[in-house]
């Protein structure tokens, strides 16, 4: 038996679809539902429903492709595996980074938004929490206090996580409906649609702008939770498909509730310098107050703790397993691969996680410089899935797939160009700054591969060629692209998109046809055929109890 095998078999297969929904659900409701809503209208104004409903779409797409990864591997920290087996270290470790990267950043983005909200309090000492734009001193301190909290309460097992989080998400769906329900029914004034530049005062291009970086695709990127605990899933063919498609369609519900509810209970008067000028501390219960719903603002600012505390917890869950899974590809020593036998816990792991996350905390300390970086991080990472997918039904077709879509190979190419175009949307220079960030990863990577022998190494940096080549385009794109999105100019709006989508189609036949039967995949087949026997036989032998 492989080390690999080894490990992943102290964890427990005990989550079904029920509590995998719930993973996925608790990840999305977050802090996004807190401030979303009012980030989403002041950058697209009433459009902003559109904005949800865009994101949802776009969620569903890429959701749909790592389905399918998700029930073929069902390992701890699936999210990371997936561009190594199809392509190799490079492509893999270029996937997993950015993956881990933004979903480590939440961490302390909950923690973040819980001291944000905590900050409309009455009492000095909680105005002193946030000073408008960043946590200040003390607010980071007691950030710093639910990234412990949320570390404990993963330390000792899966199954009080698990119980933990049921709990917590009921409550996440309840009072978000709840919140929704009450401002509409305490307010609902259709004319803020028309008044502060219409439905939408800024173009549709911040349609498109509010999708990539006011923490819509912070939100939906929840979807992944799922996938990471599936090392944990009973069943995983069935229950995971289930829990990925069901969460993104429950949140989106919610969302668009929340957003209408947020557009038409804002006064009048505040719009008269328009949308973008808003600045609720606590947009929800500030609005809640505004309207005499004080027993529905003490509600939320219990929340603004348990939601983003829910999310937070789960996020220091999922992104352990994917340091599991980093280490089992080779890029991390060999301490991070350790699970704990008597708990199911990756410990070592979760340690790693909490420093970083503290590293985050120190440098981005208020919600909206975290929502940008996680959200385009997310994005990079989400180009992995479609190309992974097809590329494995090219090399691996014996595989058992538990999901197959017959309609993938055109699922694939649309996931990638809606990917592609919300990477273009976040605007100049950020995307710069962000495929900047892949880059700090790679004497990482350097460290491991480098010092391997050229013959064993070539194949790797060829597979995974069209990913770097990728990035670069893409970083060009932007730069040069249409001054509704921060670029120079060179590109004429629309024309920038179609660009933008046939670059997307060309990476994405490259990266098809680069992958290969790389060492990792070939071990990953025989481990699934070694489970497969071993349960043909636990199977036989049950058959002859009975």
């Amino acid at each position: 038996m492989s080390t690999e095998q080894g490990s992943h078999s102290n964890y427990r297969r005990t989550l079904g679809p029920v509590a995998l929904t719930a993973v996925g659900l608790g990840s999305i409701i977050g802090s996004g539902w807190l401030f979303g809503a009012q980030r989403a209208a002041g950058i697209a104004g009433p459009a902003a429903i559109c904005a949800w409903v865009i994101g949802a779409a776009v969620a569903l797409t890429i959701a749909l492709t790592y389905s399918e990864l998700g029930a073929m591997f069902p390992k701890a920290g699936g999210m990371v595996r997936y561009g190594q087996y199809s392509h190799g270290s490079l492509a893999g470790y270029l996937a997993a980074w950015a993956n881990w990267l933004a979903i480590v950043s939440v961490i302390p983005g909950e923690a973040t938004a819980s001291v944000q909200y905590m900050s409309s309090w009455k009492w000095d000492w909680a105005k002193g929490l946030y000073d408008g734009k960043e946590l200040t001193g003390s607010g980071v301190a007691l950030a710093s206090v639910l990234l412990v909290f949320y570390f404990f309460l993963n330390w000792f097992a899966i199954s009080l996580f698990a119980k933990t989080n049921n709990a917590i998400t009921v409550f996440k769906i309840v009072v978000p409906a709840l919140t929704a329900g009450a401002l509409m029914y305490a307010h609902f004034d259709t004319h803020n649609i028309q008044t502060a530049g219409g439905f939408t005062p800024n173009g549709w291009s911040s349609v498109f702008t509010a999708v990539a970086t006011s923490g819509i695709v912070w939100a939906y990127n929840g979807f992944q939770s799922p996938l990471n605990m599936a090392g944990e899933a009973r069943n995983p063919g069935k229950s995971l498909p289930k829990a990925v498609i069901g969460s993104i369609l429950i949140a989106l519900v919610i969302y668009i509730a929340l957003q209408v509810a947020f557009l038409m209970a804002v006064p009048s008067a505040d719009l008269a310098s328009g949308w973008k000028a808003l600045t609720f501390k606590s947009p929800l219960a500030d609005l809640a107050i505004a309207w005499g719903l004080n027993w529905l603002a003490i509600i939320l600012y219990a929340d603004a703790f348990i939601s983003p505390s829910g999310t937070g917890m789960i996020y220091a869950a999922t992104t352990s397993r994917m340091i599991h899974g980093v280490q089992e590809n080779g890029h991390l020593p060999g301490v991070f691969g350790k699970v704990d036998k008597k708990t199911g816990v990756p410990r070592p792991a979760l340690l790693l996680n909490l420093v970083v996350a503290f590293l985050f905390l120190a440098v981005f300390r208020g919600w909206g410089s975290l929502a940008e970086i996680v959200s385009v991080a997310t994005v990079i990472s989400y180009i992995t899935g479609p190309v992974a997918v097809m590329s494995l039904r090219r090399i691996a077709p014996d595989i058992k797939r538990p999901v197959m879509l017959k309609a993938m190979p055109v699922i694939a190419p649309v996931a990638m160009v809606f990917g592609s175009l919300v990477l273009y949307w976040a605007k100049w220079p950020l995307t710069g700054k962000v495929i900047l960030l892949m880059a700090v990863g790679l004497p990482i990577w350097a460290w491991y591969e480098l010092r391997k022998p050229w013959a064993v190494l070539k194949p790797h940096l060829k597979a995974g060629a069209w990913m770097v080549g990728y990035l670069f385009v893409m970083a060009a794109v932007s730069w040069a692209g249409s001054t509704k999105f921060n670029g120079q100019g060179y590109l004429p709006e629309g024309w920038d998109m179609l660009l933008v989508a046939l670059i997307a189609l060309g990476f994405y036949v490259w990266g098809v046809r680069s992958s290969w039967r790389n060492p990792t995949l070939v071990q990953a087949e025989k481990e699934l055929a070694a489970e497969a026997v071993a349960e043909e036989s636990a199977e036989a032998e049950l058959a002859e109890v009975k």
